[in-house]
């Protein structure tokens, strides 16, 4: 708030310096004497003008109010000044963010140094103010309500501000009382308003006991009462006999693979840090006993928590994502287990928070729920849309604001009849409903002591970034009445939601007396709930919004200093947390404005996410250590640290978003050119076939010889084996591509004759570039293109057998779309597309592979169309195909097309599949792929043909197939169009023609004659 004394210049015409001096002296003092009544800090003295601060150095829950009161105060008390003229006053009041620093100056000039724009707003206010006014800005408003009457005075520009400021002049109090918004945390206090809901739970608890498993879902804003509506669920059904399971998500680990599950199973087992290997195994082994657990799920979880091989439980050789989906499948047999011995009552708290792998957990959850006797509560805010909706065991609860009678009954049963009733209106009108707003503010009057209405406020001039004002402003009140407790909160709040005495003690310079003193000073205040006895305890902040606030009162230097502090105690103290979650040194790092230490944690945070196929938390996590590399000056170092996170990085980013995603693209390139400037062979194998993949998929067929070359130059200037095997891969695809098919095969048994496991598999992080790999998976369809349909059945069971040898989920889905699905599709084998296409789906569902989900649902929706349900099935082969195609996907999607097309000539929808043609036939001639193009024409032919085109026409996309085929010596495709132009030729009447058409065609196979188009040739050649 800043005063100005009006009418100082006049006076000091007409009376000597001694008068004057008098004058400001009695103005000064009334200052003083009036602002202490309302707790305000005379900050500073101005000439004629005075600065004052409400919220420092102690917060209140109404110091908005209290600037206002004060100000209407000493216009009032001016008024008695005595003074030769009359004096008057006029006062801006301005709320926000301020850091108060250190005293400078001396003696009477002696001040506190404040960093923000708020004194300065506060003081150009009081200059739009008329003599005896108070004027305030929007802020203030809100935060003050309607316990004031005011006069808008509209937009005002504002010296030193960029845009206009609306202003607001104070006339007074008014008989309304003030309003604000608050948010809830986890109370004790008992649950009111909230009947209807209670009975619904306990319907669907006695529904589920009965077998009939069920899901509700509750939904509301923070502080509206979900966690203590779980909590009394607990509490009613607290006698009956029943398994509880308990599971908190984390705002800090939304990237953390399982980490509710981890915690829920730590706690469930009574997991304790001195606890040795042998100790943890057996207290986890009597855990797991009492579900159904099998033998190798006690290592799958053990590997879950990060515990040795010890005893009987010897490690298991599985791929990340067999061991991310066994381990998935041996807590969903856990809790199936469970519930053969007594009902469950299980409960998921802030799933908005949940990492994407324990939201995959929580799907099979949901889907085991209805048929075991397990009430399954969700808890999450109204931005997360939970995808469970609809299914018929799940019902949606959303939680709406207490009514006045209910707001009244929840601060009695907090306050007793301890709260006058004008106290109890008050805050039922300030706190509009919200539960935690009621709590929180009744607790801090309490605290504060009841002296009178204005003990009641809850509003505040500093709301941190995630805490509204009003809430901010009560939880700010209780931490600074801890006192030296308020230090220990703040460190608490920068380790996180959760910490132990352990991690703060060492954090923390107070003596061990000091340090138990103020943490039993914040459990008592009810911020911080306590597990355990020191100093073997941990602490849970009662909401997140606790955190906030106490974190938000840390300057920027003294958070950096705390977390580095932080980083520094666990990596050196706690090392097998630093190992199990690098993401929480990663995070402190990076806070601490330490980005060297940051990347590597987050690298290693990446490295194991990816290696559990968690590849949306691999991107997170890679994505941050690249962050933090931008942070670094550049130095070839840096440029090191740089390619390995940008090539560790392309495989989940191909697996979550597809090979022709732009941001694919971009780590490819940058890695090729890192790679490039090192001289480091190792890393150009792996992102030029990534970035010659890219443009392949996305259909850039200028950029396709181009880097073949290249990766063919390179091998040969670093004499490097693996460069050279990649630069067969690249030539052999880019030959299928351009339908160069004998050239393709040639390359790829180049590299079977060449490549030697031992020297030539790359590393796991790179098994999707292994070039035999992508021999074997081409060389099916390759081989049924030349004619070999026999050969390509030998070589699709190999390729099936190598991907699972490699066992990993982007190569398995790989192989089963083309090698596996893509073979079987040309042979017409409707079953086995079918079987390989809902493998393709769940794969991709398992571990977020959307761009391969898209190619599943063709697949599927081919077959539906094949299978009679044609509608259903063409619509969904249409619509992912688009989608595909929306993603920059071009590869592999002319076939598609064609499929497409092909599925609407056998349901006589001719214009449709004409359609799907010329979008085949444009992406054909903007990306130059000539793999399918004998069969685009063949297709159009026979479209043509049933709509009635001339023959001729018909006949010239015939020959133009079969010319084509010829001069690729793709032998099946000659075969397919021979047998289109024979039929054509026969319904004319020219049957020799035909006959000597087809014949030498047929002739030609030697092998496959059971395939759908030899029969066929066969056949047709016995009719002419």
């Amino acid at each position: 708030m800043f005063c100005d004394l009006v009418g100082s210049t006049a006076l000091a015409a007409r009376l000597d310096p001694e008068d004057l001096r008098d004058v400001i002296g009695a103005y000064h003092r009334c200052v003083a004497v009036t602002v202490a009544s309302w707790d305000g800090f005379v900050a500073k003295y101005m000439g004629d003008g005075v600065l004052i601060y409400f919220g420092y150095p102690q917060a209140h829950e109404d110091d908005a109010e209290r600037a206002v009161q004060a100000a209407l105060a000493i216009i009032m008390a001016i008024k008695d000044v005595e003074a030769p003229d009359r004096l008057q006053v006029r006062v801006g009041v301005a709320t926000g963010l301020v850091v108060v620093g250190d005293l400078i100056g001396e003696n009477e000039s002696q001040e506190r140094g404040i960093v923000g724009e708020t004194p300065n707003l506060a003081a150009r206010l009081q200059t739009l103010a008329d003599a005896g006014t108070v004027v305030i800005e929007p802020s203030t408003r809100i935060l003050v309500g309607e316990l004031f009457d005011y006069r808008d005075l509209g937009e005002a520009p504002l010296k030193g501000f960029s845009a206009s400021v609306r202003a607001y002049e104070v006339i007074g109090t008014s008989a309304v009382e003030s309003r604000f918004e608050a948010l809830h945390t986890a109370a004790l206090a008992p649950l009111v308003g909230r009947d209807e809901e209670m009975e619904l739970l306990l319907r669907r608890w006695a529904k589920a006991k009965t077998g009939d498993g069920q899901v509700v879902l509750i939904s509301g804003e923070p502080g509206i009462g979900k966690s203590r509506l779980a909590a009394t669920m607990i509490e009613r059904i607290g006698q009956e006999p029943h398994t509880r399971l308990r599971y908190f998500c984390s705002p800090h680990h939304t990237d953390t693979a399982f980490y509710p599950l981890i915690k829920q199973l730590e706690r469930a087992a009574h997991l304790q840090r001195d606890d040795d290997a042998h100790v943890k195994i057996n207290k986890l082994g009597a855990l797991l006993s009492q579900g159904s657990a099998q033998p190798d799920d006690y290592r799958l979880v053990g590997g879950l928590l990060s515990l040795p091989d010890v005893g009987q439980h010897t490690g298991l050789q599985l791929s990340p994502q067999q061991r991310r989906q066994r381990t998935i499948d041996a807590l969903i047999r856990q809790l199936k287990g469970l519930a053969q011995h007594q009902p469950i009552l299980q409960i998921f708290e802030d799933v908005h928070w949940a990492d994407p792998t324990s939201l995959d957990l929580l799907h099979r959850n949901i889907e085991l729920v209805q048929k075991v006797p397990v009430l399954l509560l969700i808890t999450f805010r109204p931005e997360f849309h939970p995808p469970w909706v609809g299914e018929p065991h799940v019902s949606v609860m959303a939680l709406g604001r207490l009514g006045q009678r209910n707001g009244a009954a929840l601060i009695e049963a907090i306050a007793g009849d301890r709260m006058p009733p004008e106290m109890v209106g008050e805050i039922i009108d300030r706190t509009d409903g919200v539960p935690l707003f009621v709590e929180e503010l009744t607790k801090a009057v309490l605290e504060a002591g009841i002296e009178g209405p204005a003990a009641a406020s809850a509003l505040s001039m500093v709301p941190s970034r995630s805490v509204p004002a009003s809430l901010h402003a009560s939880l700010m009140a209780r931490l600074d009445r801890l006192g030296p407790g308020k230090d220990l909160a703040q460190i608490g709040a920068a380790i996180g939601r959760e910490f132990s005495y352990e991690v703060l003690a060492a954090v923390s310079s107070d003596s061990e007396a000091a340090l138990r003193a103020g943490l039993k000073q914040i459990i008592a205040s009810g911020l911080v709930f306590c597990r355990g006895t020191p100093p073997d305890s941990s602490y849970l902040f009662k909401h997140a919004l606790v955190q906030d606030a106490a974190y938000g009162t840390l300057l920027r230097r003294t958070r950096q200093q705390l977390h580095a502090r932080i980083a520094e105690v666990l990596e050196t103290q706690f090392f097998d947390q630093a190992e199990r979650e690098p993401e929480v040194l990663g995070r402190h790092f990076s806070e601490a404005q330490r980005p060297d230490r940051a990347a590597a944690y987050w690298l290693k945070a990446g490295r194991q996410a990816a290696e559990r196929s968690a590849n949306l938390e691999a991107i997170r996590h890679l994505s941050r250590a690249l962050e933090s590399l931008k942070m670094l000056p550049d130095s070839p170092d840096r440029d090191r640290q740089e390619l390995i996170v940008q090539s560790a990085i392309g495989t989940p980013l191909t697996a979550v978003h597809g090979y022709a995603a732009p941001e694919t693209g971009i780590a490819f390139r940058r890695a090729r050119e890192l790679g490039a400037r090192l001289g480091d062979a190792d890393a150009l194998f792996s992102t030029l076939s990534g970035q010659w993949t890219f443009h392949c998929v996305r259909g850039d067929h200028d950029k396709l010889r181009e880097l073949t070359a290249e990766t063919q130059r390179r091998a040969r200037e670093m004499h490097d084996e693996m460069l050279e095997l990649a630069g067969y891969r690249l030539s052999g695809l880019t030959a299928l591509y351009f339908g160069e098919f004998e050239q393709a095969r040639s390359d790829f048994e180049t590299i079977l004759r060449v490549y030697v496991t031992s020297r030539h598999r790359p590393p796991p992080v790179h098994y999707i570039w292994d070039p035999k790999f992508y021999a074997i998976a081409y060389l099916p369809i390759l081989d049924w293109v030349l004619g070999f349909p026999k050969r390509a059945r030998t070589w699709q069971q190999a390729a099936l057998d190598y991907a699972a040898e490699l066992n990993q989920a982007v190569l398995n889905t790989h192989v089963k779309i083309y090698a596996g699905a893509g073979l079987d599709e040309l042979l017409f084998n409707v079953a086995s597309v079918r079987g390989y296409a809902d493998t393709i789906v769940d794969l991709a569902d398992q571990h977020d592979l959307r761009y391969f989900r898209l190619s599943g649902l063709i697949l599927q929706g081919w077959t539906m169309s094949q299978a009679g349900d044609g509608e259903v099935g063409l619509a969904l082969m249409r619509r992912s195909a688009t989608e595909r195609l929306a993603m920059g996907v071009s590869w592999y999607q002319i076939r598609y097309l064609i499929m497409l097309a092909e599925s609407y000539l056998r349901q006589d929808r001719i214009d449709e599949g004409l359609v799907a043609i010329a979008e085949a036939n444009d992406l054909r001639a903007r990306t130059q792929e000539h793999m399918w193009a004998a069969e685009l024409d063949r297709i159009e032919g026979e479209l043509r043909r049933n709509q009635g085109t001339a023959p001729v026409e018909v006949e010239m996309l015939f020959q133009k197939a079969l010319a084509i085929a010829r001069d690729q010596k793709a032998k099946s495709f000659e075969l397919r169009a021979a047998i289109s132009l024979a039929r054509l030729w026969r319904d004319q009447g020219r049957r020799t023609e035909a006959k000597d058409l087809l014949a030498p065609t047929y002739g030609w196979f030697k092998e496959g004659f059971d395939s759908p188009d030899v029969v066929d040739a066969k056949m047709l050649l016995q009719d002419l």
